[in-house]
Formats: structure tokens, C-alpha cells, sequence
């Protein structure tokens, strides 16, 4: 790399001629370097990060603290005397216990409707207590229509001054208005003065009442408690006695229709001849029910005969349990067992054919007879009893059939009676339960019952409750510092100045190159500038330091400086930046190119008869325009008589060649360019030269202005390579602290401090180094 390329500082003359530096192309920071969004310095923090909006609220604040301190005063005083004005207030609370259900003496008495919702139902008990109905009750328990102290209401110490002053009638003079009207003002009274505040997670409730007067605030209190238990019981009892009187009512057209309906059933029953003998049916099906269980019994009898019959009749011995079961059966078969074993034993003496032995055979033969006989008998019982429960079975039938018919005859002219028997038995149930219900709500309505109590009664109170003077002050004050804030913000959203170095960025687009604090004078500007040690003369080192890395080749050999407005600083920013660059060793020349409001003459204190005006018409030589000023290396050539055609005399090639011909014998061309203020002066001298600074005044310089002049630049193909903030007041714009080291009274300085005139070793190694 070259020693031009390290070197801010432009190349010595070579051959005795300064090479001009040429395609200066800058280090642009502007508007095409950054998208949209992207914007270096922006003023408007990003709402995720806490510490930029803190720092922007706190920028905010400080920048306009005597808006907010004004707002926030107005309003603490306003605040103060408007509770002053107001009249002192007491406030009494009776504490109610309100139930949902009362306590039941008697089971189902209670007509309303069974709560269903808790919240619902406290929150109608409270409706109910801030209600004009319950208002009009205290006023007439306590006779506050007839009270002149209480329809006058509190005097409020204004309005007792006034009194006091215009005087006022006696209340015994006043003419007296009518009772209705009384009554009514006193009831508006009432309703303005109760609130209604619940005991959370209980079912209590405290009634507030504010009033002037401490014993009317606690006895109004007291009465509405009383009020509300007296009109929950009026209502209880409205209420029973209204269900008293429909049930009666409903009772007797019960009661009638009963009657009727029994009549018509009655009636009908006698015309289609029925007859029941219980609840559950008639005769006929009493008869139909009988003949079937008589029926079911001469089936069983029937099939135990047949079976007995059957089995004997297949039977050939009489081993059957039918015929063992017979005692004469059983007698014959014991004598016969008992001959038979006689004659066993006898045979073994006689023969068959003995006499005795023949006569005890006849004997067994008689008893087998009979036997025979006896089970002949008992088996012509059986088919007896057989046969004539099979006829008696088919007789039942037969009675069942007609019964059967009788029944369906009976159903069939049952329908009506049915229908009939059931309207009367809806009937009388019906009248039963109302009745009932009748004897159940009169003794009911008779009880008092009541769900809402008096827990605790209201006390006098002892100081007022309100206005409070410290709670007045710091709710004025809380409400002042947030209109005030809320000023400030609006006043900052509408604010269309350049005051930071981040507006000036955010609008223009372009890098910072410095940024000069302000002067308290213009007197003491020059000679804060004229102080290498104060906070002006360091600003504008720094801008110069930013100036030689500004671009590629390092500081512009000719550098124009314009703004969008007169008296932004750009003719002391010029002169500031000619003397720096000239206290380093280069050879600077300053021009004066405002041809329509000159000011650098009357800075430097020269003759202004004869400068670039007159070059530029051709009557004079650069040389002869040209003066020395205090400074041995800076040149001066003023605007010289103002002419009435700039533009043209700054489009013409003379200003070129003065610029060529001036970077010959000059290192640096400072060129003081008028504001664009819709004027082509600046654009004609910024096309002119290598490069261009924007100045702009802080405070002074608007958004709209700012992009109207950087507009017309564009057009003109010149695009500045920064921009330079102007009287700077870093407590005005907010920020609280110096902008930069040397802002204080004694400047940042490495080693001992600066005498005045003396260089810095900064200043005095780059001098060294333009002399080798």
C-alpha cells in the first residue's frame, strides 16, 4: 500500500504542479446504503428492546420536562383547589347479612322461586338496595321531606363565602315548596348519597351514605338497613298473600269441576248399568276372575280323577295305592294272610282234603271275593269322581265363555265411563294438592320469616370521608404526570424538527460527520472557536478527523457545504473547518460562493468590494480577489458585490477553472455554498466540486425541508458524503450528558494541558509530516 493511501492528508505537488485528485468515489453512507427499515440511528426505539425504550422515555422526559413540570403543576394546583371547593362528607355503613333461603318454620311455604344462582341473586339484592323505591321508603320513615337542612344540602366553603357575602333568605323565608316535590328532591338526595359495597368471598354487605351532616349520614345508614328488612318481608308477604288468593280462587273452580265430572261419571254408570264393586272393576270381571280360578281348580281335580282312574283300570292286582290305602281292603287281605299261613301249618298234619283244611280254603276263597268285590267298588268310585269333574269342567267353561262376553260387552260400553272415571280422579287430585298447598302457604305467610339480618348498625362517624386532600393531590399528580407525558409524546409525534443526531440520520440518510454544540452568543461561538481547548474547536476537529476518512482517497480536495435554510451554521462551519486544516499545514482557500447573502467577510473582518462576483463577470485575476487572513496558510475570497444573476454567473466554466486552477496552488478549496431554499446556486457549486456536506441546524432545520433540499440534490446527481448537526443542546434534545470530551469548561486533553495558541501533539505530528 502507498504512503497516499495511509495518508489522509492529499499529496505534495509533483514537478512543482498538485496532481489533482480525480474519480473521487465516496464512501457512501446514505440512504442507498441501508434497505428501508435500516436506518443507522434511529430515534424511535424497537418496542422489544426494554433498554432502548427506557432510554427513549427517559430522552423524552428530560427533552421536555418543563412541558411535563407545567402540566403536572397545573394540574396538583387545579386539583388542590377544586377539592378545597368541595363540601366535607361523612360516611356511615350499617353491614347487612343477606341469605339466599329464609329459615323454614313450615316445609314448602315459601312461594318465590328457589335460587339457582348466587352470584345472580346478590347482585339483584344490591339493585334492589340502590332502587328509588327503597330511597322513597327511608325518605318517608325518617320524614327527610319535611327536613329544610337536608333538601338544602352542604354548603361547600365557597359557597358559604358567597353566602356570606350576596347574603341568602332563612329557611323559615324561603317560600316552601309542595310535599310531592319534597319528596322527590329528598329521594334524589337519598339516591345520590348510598353505595352499595359487597364484603368479598362473603354474603355480606356494607351500605355507605355520604352526607354533610355525621347524625343524618348514621341514621340515614341505619334506616336503610331497616328499610330493606321491612320491604323483603313487605314483599314475602305480597307475595303470600297473592298466592292465598289464586290458590282460593283455583280451589273453587276445582271444586266444581269435581262435582260436575262425579255427576256425568254417576250418570252414565246408571244409564249403561255399571256396576263396580271396588276400585279395580265391575261385577262382571269379579265374576270372570272367579269362574277362572274355579275353573283352574276343576282342571287339577279333573286330571288327579283321571289319573287315579286310568291307573287303576290298567292295574290287575292290588298292589295300587288306591287300594291298599282302604281299611276294609286291608282287614280282608290281614284275615286272608292269616288263614294262609293256618292252613300251611296245618297241612303239615292234615291232608287238603281234611275238613278243616277244606273250610279254611273256603275261608280264603270267600275273602278273595270279597277283595274282588271291594276293588270293583273303589274303581267304579274313581270313574265316578273322573266323570264328574270332567262335567263340571265343561259346565265351567261353558260359564266362563258367557262371562267373557258379559266382560268385553261391559269394556266396550266402559270407554266413556273410563274417560269420565279418570277426569274425576284428575280432579280430585288436583283439588287435594291445592288445597293442601293453600293450608301450607297461610300458615307460611304467618311466620315473619326473613333471610337478610342486621349484622352491624352504622356508628357516627368521627372525620370526613372525603374530598382527602393527600388522596386529591396524588391522584391530580398521578393524572398530571400522564397528560404531561401524553403531551410530550404528542408533541414529539408532531414535532417536525431535526434535534438529535438520530433524526438527522433517520431523515437525510446520511453518516453524522460531527455534530457542534451550541454557543450561548454568537460573540462567544468565535471565540470558542478561536479556543483549540473548548467544546466547539474539538467538534470541529472531529468533524475534520471524519472528513479525512470520509472517502476512498481519504479528505476531498474540494468540498462544498450547503443547507437547507439560512442561518444553520454552514459560513461558521466552513470557516471552522478552513482554520483546522490550515493549523495542520495544509494551504486552504475559503470561498465565499453566497452570492445572495454573504457572511464570511463580516466573520473574518474583510473588505468585501471585490471578490468571487467579480471574477466570475471576468473583469479580475483569481490573484486579485484573493486575501490573506490571520492564519498564514488560509486564503479568503469573498462573494464580492452582490450580483442579480448567480445561477447564471455559477453555471458559467469560470467557477470550474477557478476550482482547477485554485488546486494547483491550494490543497484544500472550501467552498461556502448558499442554502438550497428552491435556489440552483448550491447545485451548480456541488457538481463543481469533489464532494458535499449537508449542514443543518439542530432545532432550526425541518423533516420536509431537510428532504425537499437532499431531493434536489439527487436530482443534480450529488449525493453529500455526511451531514454536520449545528447548535446542539444536548439538555434540550434530551439527553442529559456532553456530547463528546471536550464539551465541558476544560477540554479532554492527552498529558498536561494545552497552552493558549500551543499545538497538540496530534496537530504537531501531522504538521511534521505534510513538511517532510
Amino acid at each position: 500500500m502507498s504512503d497516499a493511501e495511509n495518508n489522509p492528508i492529499p499529496p505534495e505537488r509533483h514537478g512543482g504542479n498538485l496532481v489533482p485528485v480525480a474519480g473521487h468515489v465516496p464512501a457512501q453512507r446514505g440512504r442507498y446504503a441501508y434497505g428501508p427499515n435500516e436506518v443507522p440511528g434511529n430515534f424511535e426505539p424497537d418496542g422489544d428492546d426494554l433498554a432502548a425504550t427506557l432510554q427513549f422515555v427517559l430522552r423524552l422526559v428530560l427533552k421536555r420536562k418543563w412541558a411535563i413540570i407545567a402540566i403536572t403543576a397545573a394540574c396538583v394546583i387545579l386539583g388542590g383547589v377544586v377539592t378545597l371547593m368541595k363540601t366535607p362528607l361523612y360516611a356511615a355503613a350499617v353491614r347487612l347479612q343477606i341469605e339466599r333461603t329464609s329459615a323454614k318454620i313450615v316445609e314448602s311455604g315459601d312461594v318465590s322461586a328457589p335460587d339457582r344462582n348466587s352470584y345472580d341473586f346478590l347482585q339483584t339484592q344490591y339493585e334492589l338496595i340502590k332502587s328509588r323505591a327503597l330511597a322513597e321508603r327511608v325518605v318517608t320513615a325518617l320524614q327527610l321531606d319535611a327536613n329544610a337542612a337536608f333538601l338544602k344540602g352542604g354548603v361547600s366553603p365557597v359557597g358559604a363565602l358567597r353566602s356570606w357575602i350576596m347574603g341568602s333568605e332563612d329557611a323559615e323565608s324561603a317560600p316552601s315548596m309542595n310535599r310531592k316535590a319534597a319528596h322527590s328532591i329528598a329521594t334524589g338526595r337519598v339516591l345520590g348519597g348510598v353505595s352499595v359495597y359487597p364484603v368479598p368471598g362473603t354474603r355480606l354487605v356494607d351500605v355507605r351514605y355520604l352526607n354533610a351532616n355525621p347524625a343524618l349520614a348514621q341514621s340515614i345508614a341505619n334506616a336503610y338497613g331497616e328499610a330493606f328488612i321491612a320491604s323483603n318481608l313487605d314483599q314475602r308477604f305480597e307475595a303470600t298473600s297473592y298466592a292465598k288468593t289464586f290458590l282460593q280462587d283455583q280451589i273453587k273452580q276445582l271444586k266444581i269441576r269435581l262435582e260436575d265430572s262425579e255427576k256425568s261419571m254417576l250418570t252414565f254408570a246408571e244409564r249403561e248399568q255399571i256396576v263396580q264393586v271396588n276400585e279395580k272393576g265391575s261385577i262382571a270381571e269379579s265374576n270372570l276372575a272367579a269362574a277362572n280360578a274355579t275353573l283352574g281348580q276343576l282342571i287339577s281335580e279333573r286330571i288327579k280323577n283321571e289319573q287315579a282312574w286310568r291307573q287303576l283300570e290298567a292295574a290287575k292286582g292290588i298292589d295300587l295305592p288306591q287300594v291298599l290305602s282302604n281299611q276294609l281292603i286291608d282287614g280282608l287281605r290281614a284275615q286272608r294272610n292269616k288263614l294262609e299261613r293256618e292252613y300251611e301249618e296245618k297241612l303239615e298234619t292234615f291232608k287238603p282234603g281234611y275238613p278243616k283244611m277244606v273250610q279254611i280254603a273256603y275261608k280264603i276263597k270267600e275273602i278273595d271275593r270279597q277283595l274282588e268285590e271291594e276293588v270293583e267298588t273303589i274303581r267304579g268310585s274313581l270313574k265316578a269322581a273322573y266323570e264328574s269333574s270332567k262335567q263340571q269342567e265343561v259346565e265351567m267353561k261353558k260359564r266362563i265363555e258367557e262371562l267373557r262376553g258379559e266382560v268385553l260387552a261391559l269394556q266396550r260400553r266402559s270407554v266413556q265411563h273410563n274417560i269420565l272415571k279418570r277426569e274425576v280422579e284428575s280432579n280430585r287430585k288436583l283439588y287435594n294438592d291445592l288445597l293442601q298447598r293453600f293450608k301450607e302457604v297461610d300458615i307460611a305467610g304467618g311466620a315473619g320469616t326473613n333471610n337478610v339480618f342486621i349484622v352491624q348498625r352504622a356508628s357516627r362517624p368521627g372525620a370526613p370521608s372525603t374530598p382527602r386532600l393527600s388522596r386529591a393531590l396524588l391522584l391530580a399528580l398521578a393524572l398530571g404526570l400522564g397528560a404531561g407525558i401524553g403531551v410530550a409524546f404528542l408533541l414529539e409525534t408532531f414535532d417536525d424538527g431535526i434535534r438529535t443526531p438520530e433524526d438527522l440520520e433517520e431523515v437525510s440518510g446520511l453518516a453524522t460527520l460531527g455534530v457542534i454544540p451550541r454557543a450561548a452568543t454568537a460573540e462567544k461561538f468565535g471565540g470558542e472557536l478561536a479556543n483549540p481547548q473548548s467544546a466547539v474547536a474539538e467538534a470541529y476537529r472531529s468533524m475534520a478527523t471524519a472528513l479525512q476518512f470520509s472517502t476512498e482517497s481519504g479528505l476531498p480536495r474540494s468540498l462544498a457545504l450547503t443547507s437547507s435554510g439560512p442561518g444553520e451554521g454552514k459560513s461558521s462551519t466552513a470557516l471552522a473547518l478552513g482554520r483546522h486544516f490550515a493549523t495542520i499545514g495544509m494551504k486552504v482557500l475559503l470561498v465565499d460562493a453566497d452570492l445572495r447573502k454573504p457572511s464570511l467577510h463580516l466573520k473574518l473582518g474583510h473588505d468585501n468590494s471585490s471578490g468571487l462576483s467579480n471574477y466570475l463577470t471576468g473583469s479580475v485575476a483569481p490573484p486579485e480577489v484573493i486575501q490573506e487572513t490571520d492564519h498564514p496558510n488560509l486564503a479568503l475570497m469573498t462573494s464580492g458585490p452582490l450580483p442579480p444573476n448567480a445561477a447564471d454567473l455559477l453555471a458559467g466554466t469560470r467557477m470550474l477553472s477557478l476550482i482547477t486552477v485554485g488546486l494547483e496552488v491550494f490543497d484544500l478549496i472550501v467552498i461556502d455554498a448558499p442554502p438550497m431554499l428552491g435556489l440552483a446556486d448550491s447545485q451548480l457549486l456541488a457538481t463543481a466540486t469533489s464532494a458535499t456536506v449537508f449542514v443543518a441546524q439542530a432545532g432550526g432545520a425541518r423533516k420536509g425541508q431537510l428532504r425537499a433540499a437532499l431531493k434536489r440534490l439527487e436530482l443534480a446527481r450529488v449525493i453529500p458524503i455526511g451531514a454536520v448537526l449545528t447548535k446542539f443542546d444536548s439538555k434540550a434534545a434530551g439527553y442529559g450528558y456532553g456530547y463528546g470530551y471536550g464539551y465541558g469548561d476544560e477540554a479532554y486533553t492527552y498529558g498536561a494541558r494545552l497552552e493558549d495558541g500551543a499545538r497538540s501533539p496530534l496537530e504537531t505530528g501531522l504538521a511534521s509530516a505534510k513538511a517532510s
